[in-house]
């Protein structure tokens, strides 16, 4: 089967990619029935990290063993440690998904590292805020493509605000295409609004197993 890969690197952002993975993983609302992306984790190498909420992962692989034919996603979550040079691959790793036309999906500080790697320069893209951006990666030549939006799609590059974790995962969600269209307004209903009806409507536009 088919998995999503994690980038995890200390500090990393815990709520930024929670909605995401728990989705992916479970499958629970997938379009059919029994099926999932379950979500493996990457590192710099296969040293333990440990999160911004103290949470230690010991990564499944590390970076030089992923190969895009192998996955269907690259996810790289916020972090306070992406500028350091370890991590480099991993935005490198990033160049060779698009390439291969494999989804990848960046937010907050993850998106620094995909600007200072030329990989926003010629793609519609969001992050936390443009003026930072532009000063945080001074070799960034995409300012003409950032728009102000919580999430943005541009073909296989999935890039949004480290504030946005629910746009996120919809718009990961969306792009693959993992849930009815239904189902997917339903859930995003429900997980920002509040509303009891999305939850019925979510459960009514999910397909019961044979």
């Amino acid at each position: 089967m088919t998995n999503a890969h994690l980038y995890v690197l200390d500090t990393m952002a815990d709520w930024e990619v929670g909605h995401l993975i728990a989705e992916l993983n479970t499958g629970r609302f997938f379009a059919e029935p029994g099926t999932a992306l379950p979500v493996r984790t990457v590192g710099a190498t296969r040293a333990p990290i440990r999160t911004m909420g103290g949470l230690t992962i010991a990564p499944d692989l590390a970076i030089d063993e992923l190969a895009p034919q192998e996955s269907a996603l690259l996810i790289l979550p916020g972090s306070e440690i992406w500028d350091a040079q370890e991590h480099a691959p991993a935005a490198a790793k990033a160049a060779e998904f698009l390439a291969a036309g494999v989804p990848v999906a960046a937010i907050c500080g993850a998106t620094v590292a995909l600007a200072a790697a030329g990989l926003l320069d010629t793609r519609i893209h969001t992050s936390n805020d443009p003026n930072a951006l532009a000063a945080l990666a001074p070799n960034y030549l995409g300012a003409h493509l950032y728009r102000n939006e919580p999430a943005v799609v541009d073909g296989d590059l999935i890039t949004a605000s480290g504030v946005a974790p629910l746009e996120f995962a919809r718009a990961v969600l969306s792009r693959l295409g993992v849930l009815s269209q239904p189902a997917l307004d339903a859930w995003y209903g429900l997980f920002s609004t509040h509303e009891p009806h999305h939850f019925h409507a979510l459960m009514a536009a999910v397909p019961q197993p044979a």
